[in-house]
């Protein structure tokens, strides 16, 4: 077993608080994404697990034992760091079996699991090449067959895929999960891609400020965000976030702001009681929009500033009353950059939040 539990793990870096109080339960097998903005204690988390890092407070749990104050290499924990961190002058056969050779593992045996690791990353053919001689992601499976070889009770990934291009970043997603499937492993992997962190994790945490601001599936991160910095972290792009008030009208509510009438659903408009006359944050996905409809209550109009024709969409930046904001539509549609047209929002898609905590309403 290989769950992992940190509790009111706490940071200081002199007058800064790079973590508080930060608590997660990993369960074995688990894929978790540690997903947040530079500075927000990703990394330093990942350090502290790894023993790279000593907490102020808190303690770490790895298969119900405590490791907090273990040492790292008696920690039983693999990282793969964001530069690869070969060995230059060894051959890809020799950083493979470094490990296990300073572990004083049987000769036989060490060349049968570097030959078994070498096949499932398919980088048998590159065992007697040196690290300059392989490409990025060569180079990078090399760098995870060094971690797997050793059959660790933990993975850390810290950013492995920074340093490719895209495509080489798109295929190496789709292998590292391949291989955690195969491995049943379980892993806790850094990124500031909020695509990584949607495509691969199993739960994925959102991070602010050294704060856990949400823990919970891709889909549930994203179509029901707590707050409204999780909102706008995640997705691309981004959701749009508009000032509005609170009005009532012939027992309907309304989100008002220049240029904006927005009918809010029945089944919403339970939560929004105290907020009657009162100042929100309305937040709309850019895939929420559509044209205009006849009669509905969700029109309005608005500027076609930029027009941005991605094949299977076209995303368009569109403006009212001096308010930008973005709407991902069928590419079939055509339009002009300087026309006024009538769109229309899905309102039961639409999401509330409070203007001071910045904590979801509806």
């Amino acid at each position: 077993m290989s769950h992992v539990k940190l509790e009111n793990v706490n940071k200081r870096f002199g007058d800064v608080d790079a973590l508080k109080d930060f608590n997660l339960a990993i369960e074995d097998g688990e894929f978790i994404i540690l997903v947040g903005p530079s500075g927000c204690g990703k990394t330093t988390l990942l350090r502290i697990v790894a023993g790279l890092e000593r907490p102020t407070s808190g303690e770490i749990y790895l298969a119900g034992n405590p490791i907090t104050h273990v040492p790292p290499k008696k920690r039983d924990i693999a990282m793969v760091f964001q530069n690869y961190a070969l060995y230059p002058h060894k051959k890809v056969y020799a950083n493979l079996a470094f490990c296990l050779q300073i572990r004083k593992v049987p000769k036989p045996e060490i060349a049968e699991r570097v030959q078994v690791t070498a096949q499932l990353l398919g980088i048998d053919d590159f065992l007697d090449r040196y690290p300059h001689q392989l490409s990025g992601g060569q180079r990078q499976r090399v760098a995870v067959g060094r971690a797997i070889i050793r059959n660790p009770k933990l993975f850390l990934f810290d950013e492995p895929l920074s340093n490719l291009d895209a495509k080489l970043r798109v295929s190496m997603r789709t292998e590292l999960l391949e291989l955690h499937y195969r491995l049943k492993s379980t892993a806790l992997y850094v990124t500031h891609d909020q695509m990584e962190a949607m495509t691969m994790g199993s739960r994925i945490v959102v991070m602010k400020d050294g704060e856990v601001q949400q823990v919970d599936t891709p889909k549930e991160v994203y179509e029901y965000p707590a707050n409204k910095f999780v909102a706008e972290f995640i997705g691309s792009p981004a959701m749009n976030i508009f000032d509005c008030i609170i009005q009532s009208r012939n027992d309907s509510l309304f989100a008002v702001s220049k240029g904006l009438k927005l009918k809010i659903p029945e089944q919403k408009c339970r939560h929004l009681t105290a907020y009657k006359g009162s100042s929100v944050k309305l937040g709309l996905r850019p895939e929420h929009f559509s044209l205009g409809q006849a009669e509905a209550d969700a029109n309005f109009v608005a500027l076609v500033r930029i027009v941005e024709l991605l094949g299977a969409e076209q995303l368009l930046n569109l403006e009212i009353d001096d308010k930008r904001f973005t709407a991902r539509l069928d590419p079939a549609l055509t339009f002009k950059i300087g026309e006024t047209r009538q769109f229309s929002v899905n309102m039961a898609m639409a999401h509330l939040f409070d203007p001071k905590t910045g904590m979801i309403i509806i």
